[in-house]
């Protein structure tokens, strides 16, 4: 009798795992998602890694260092940054270009005030 049980409960344990297999496989990816099974190609990877400016999630804090009294709205900000790789390695990624560009955050002074003001990065 237990063996039977035994049984039983294996071979549900199975075709259940079998069946969230075969749902898994089946499912559609969501846009950008790569398959584990897919390979991208090097000039792909050659093209997409070179030196250049690229959109970057900067942490206010990490501009305004001596602003810690402040909780800001949202905490990073987005920036065109110089990033990649470059092909010699006696090169270094560093921007050819900056500028200033302006945007409102708010700043909220805990149990005080909170206001929308404008603050100046560099990108």
């Amino acid at each position: 009798m237990n063996f039977l049980l035994s049984w039983v409960h294996w071979t549900l344990a199975l075709l259940l795992y079998l069946h969230h297999a075969k749902w898994s496989q089946a499912a559609p990816t969501t846009e950008g998602e790569q398959k584990s099974h897919e390979v991208i190609k090097f000039m792909d990877v050659y093209q997409r890694s070179y030196c250049r400016p690229i959109e970057t999630l900067v942490d206010i804090f990490q501009e305004y260092p001596d602003e810690i009294e402040y909780i800001f709205k949202p905490s990073c900000v987005p920036l065109m940054r110089c990033a990649g790789c470059c092909n010699d390695e006696a090169l270094e990624c560093v921007p050819t270009s900056e500028s200033n560009i302006t945007m409102q955050i708010m700043r909220i002074k805990p149990h005080q005030s909170q206001h929308i003001g404008e603050m100046s990065f560099l990108q």
